[in-house]
């Protein structure tokens, strides 16, 4: 008789380890303001049952040949920088909502960021040094706040595929300092040629696949352009045998959203709320019932709750339209 209890409560503790593997990562992607925030703001988070941030400071480069970063300085917003990082940390982690800290890059006039590139080896080696000087300044905030993810990088792709040492070496340094999971935001396009997925937690991509050239795709028209891209992000898990993360994923509530969901011009009118919900539910149904699948941080969401978003938004934002509301039955179901 002791040996079957002792036999149940085995079986009864791998099937509660199981479901404790299996709980994804419901992400916000949480957009740095210029003040401190409060339960005021972290409570829409929770209302969409959110169990994860992505908290993003900045560093900043004056143009894609300019090697030097430039970050937590006086002029820049709060939220972005090391002190803003560590307070908003704080808040969420109140409400036991996890932290992924995902310092990222901006090009003055906002030029793509995986166009870095310098002209020289010296400028390749001030790059490196200012790089690094920037990520493990973040990663100690990491260790320090007890982030559950670091995110090393973010659509970076020139400056990985040029110096793929260098990368190798600062993921060496960044687990000396930082003890939780690492990964990288590779560009949708750029997932597939990363060389160092191997000594990362996670794979982690920005998820924005062209998927539809309709106005308005139905679910099942979004999730037919889903097959080859993910037969591919499932090829590339396999090969490394490390789960896949989606660091970015969202969509523009606008006519053609399947089209090119990476881009972010302003754009007056066509605002198109049902593609943005098609879009999103189809995501959900192709990725979050499989066992490779990480989660993933929608994009994006801001910090003045009841003044951004709405009917009449066709930005990213989920914020006070049908999405929404989409996202909290769909990350409430797991």
């Amino acid at each position: 008789m002791n040996k079957w209890f002792v036999f149940l409560g085995l079986i009864l503790s791998c099937i509660s380890c199981k479901g404790q593997q299996q709980q994804k990562i419901n992400g916000i992607s949480f957009v740095a303001s210029n003040t401190a925030i409060n339960e005021e703001h972290v409570k829409p988070v929770l209302e969409v049952n959110g169990n994860f941030v992505a908290l993003m400071p900045f560093g900043f480069i004056k143009d894609l040949k300019n090697p030097n970063v430039q970050y937590s300085e006086k002029r820049q917003w709060f939220g972005e920088t090391r002190k803003g990082l560590e307070h908003y940390a704080k808040e969420f982690q109140k409400t036991k909502v996890k932290i992924m800290v995902k310092p990222q890059i901006w090009v003055w006039r906002g030029e793509y960021t995986g166009l870095i590139e310098m002209n020289s080896e010296a400028d390749w080696k001030t790059l490196e040094d200012s790089y690094s000087t920037f990520i493990l300044d973040f990663a100690e905030v990491a260790q320090k706040i007890n982030a559950d993810i670091l995110c090393i990088g973010t659509e970076l792709e020139k400056f990985v595929a040029k110096r793929p040492k260098y990368w190798s070496r600062l993921i060496a340094k960044i687990r000396a300092i930082y003890k939780g999971k690492l990964t990288y935001a590779a560009n949708w396009d750029e997932f597939k040629r990363v060389p160092f997925w191997k000594q990362l937690d996670y794979i982690g991509v920005d998820a924005y696949f062209p998927l539809s050239d309709q106005k308005t795709p139905t679910i099942a028209e979004f999730e037919k352009g889903w097959q080859p891209h993910k037969k591919e992000i499932k090829r590339i898990q396999q090969e490394h045998n490390k789960p896949i993360l989606f660091t970015e994923y969202g969509y523009r509530s606008v006519d053609f959203n399947g089209k090119k969901p990476w881009e972010s011009n302003r754009i007056k009118g066509s605002v198109n709320l049902l593609a943005q919900k098609n879009a999103t539910q189809a995501l959900y149904n192709q990725f979050w019932k499989e066992d490779w699948f990480a989660g993933g941080f929608i994009w994006k969401w801001f910090t003045n709750h009841t003044k951004v978003g709405g009917e009449n938004n066709n930005r990213f934002t989920p914020q006070n339209k049908p999405a929404q509301e989409l996202i909290k039955e769909l990350y409430g179901l797991h």
